[in-house]
C-alpha cells in the first residue's frame, strides 16, 4: 500500500504519496469536482501531479557536454531512451514537516554524472489555493545544471476550454524531441483564445508563457500560476485530463546554444520553484 498524506482545509482536500512526492488527488470542496485526475500512485505517473527535477522532460541522446565534459545522463526506469523528467518521481521521499493543511517533503539524491542533491517540496492549501513551492540545494564538489518544474494533470470534459497566450513553441519531432522553433502557431495548438481544442495528441513547449494558463469548466475555473516563461502541453485522445507544465527551460536545453533556463549551481548553491493552483467560480472570472 502507497504511503499517503491528507491535506485539508474548508475549500480543497488532496492526498499526498511520499512515492514520487506525488498527488494522488485534489478536490473542490465548494464545487464537488476534481482539480486533478485522481492516481492511486503505484507506480510513476499514476497520479494528480508530481515534481520534475533534476531537470524537466527529455535531453537528446541522453547527453550534453558541460564545461568541456561529456555529461551521459542516468537510465530511467520508466523510459528506454531518456533520464524523462529527471527521477524525483520514481523515489521515496521523507516528511520533514505535517500539519492539517501543509505537507514538507525531503529528498537526498546523488548520481555519477554530476547530481548531487537535497531537494525539498513543499504543498499548502490556503484558502482556494494550492501553493507548491520546490527547492534544490547542490551538494557535489563539481559545479552542474539543474532545472525542473511540475506535472500537473488537469481534470478536462468535453465542456472545458483552456486559455493562456505565449509568443511561440516547438513543434514535437521524432522520439517526442523539439523541432524548431516557431512564432506561427496551429489550430489545434493555439490557445490565446479560450478553446477546448480538438481530441488528439499533443505534446509541445512553449516560449514566451505570461506564467498565468486558465482551464474553466462548467461551474468552476482553475488558474495556473507560475514565475517562469516556458510552459509545456500535454493531452492524448479520448483522455480525461490535460497537462499544462511550468518548467524552468525548454524541452532539450541542454543541447541548445546558452542552455536556456537552466542553473549552474556549485556546492551550496539553491534552485527554487513556485507554482500556485488556484480555483474560482467560473462566472466571476
Amino acid at each position: 500500500m502507497v504511503e499517503t498524506l491528507l491535506l485539508e482545509n474548508a475549500h480543497l482536500r488532496m492526498r499526498v504519496a511520499l512515492l514520487g512526492a506525488a498527488v494522488l488527488s485534489l478536490d473542490s470542496l465548494a464545487y464537488q469536482q476534481p482539480i486533478l485526475r485522481t492516481g492511486k500512485g503505484e507506480k510513476p505517473g499514476d497520479c494528480g501531479l508530481f515534481p520534475m527535477l533534476p531537470l524537466a522532460n527529455r535531453v537528446a541522446g541522453n547527453r550534453f557536454v558541460l564545461q568541456g565534459r561529456d555529461i551521459t545522463l542516468p537510465e530511467s526506469p520508466t523510459d528506454a531512451q531518456f533520464f524523462l523528467h529527471g527521477d524525483g518521481w520514481h523515489l521515496l521521499w521523507e516528511v520533514a514537516e505535517q500539519s492539517r493543511e501543509h505537507c514538507l517533503l525531503r529528498l537526498r539524491q546523488r548520481h555519477a554524472c554530476g547530481f548531487d542533491y537535497q531537494a525539498e517540496l513543499s504543498y499548502r492549501l490556503r484558502d482556494n489555493a494550492l501553493e507548491i513551492g520546490l527547492s534544490l540545494e547542490h551538494l557535489g564538489d563539481q559545479p552542474m545544471l539543474y532545472g525542473g518544474g511540475v506535472h500537473p494533470y488537469f481534470h478536462f470534459t468535453p465542456q472545458s476550454q483552456i486559455q493562456f497566450s505565449a509568443s511561440g513553441y516547438w513543434p514535437e519531432g521524432e522520439s517526442h524531441l523539439p523541432l524548431g522553433w516557431t512564432s506561427t502557431l496551429s489550430t489545434s495548438a493555439d490557445f490565446t483564445q479560450a478553446q477546448h481544442g480538438t481530441d488528439e495528441w499533443l505534446n509541445v513547449c512553449y516560449s514566451g508563457w505570461n506564467g498565468i494558463a486558465e482551464i474553466t469548466h462548467e461551474q468552476m475555473s482553475v488558474t495556473l500560476l507560475s514565475p517562469t516563461c516556458w510552459l509545456m502541453l500535454f493531452r492524448m485522445p479520448g483522455e480525461p485530463f490535460v497537462c499544462l507544465e511550468p518548467q524552468t527551460h525548454p524541452v532539450n536545453a541542454h543541447n541548445i546554444t546558452d542552455q536556456p533556463g537552466l542553473v549552474m549551481l556549485a556546492k551550496g548553491n539553491k534552485w527554487r520553484f513556485s507554482t500556485c493552483i488556484l480555483v474560482k467560480s467560473h462566472k466571476t472570472c
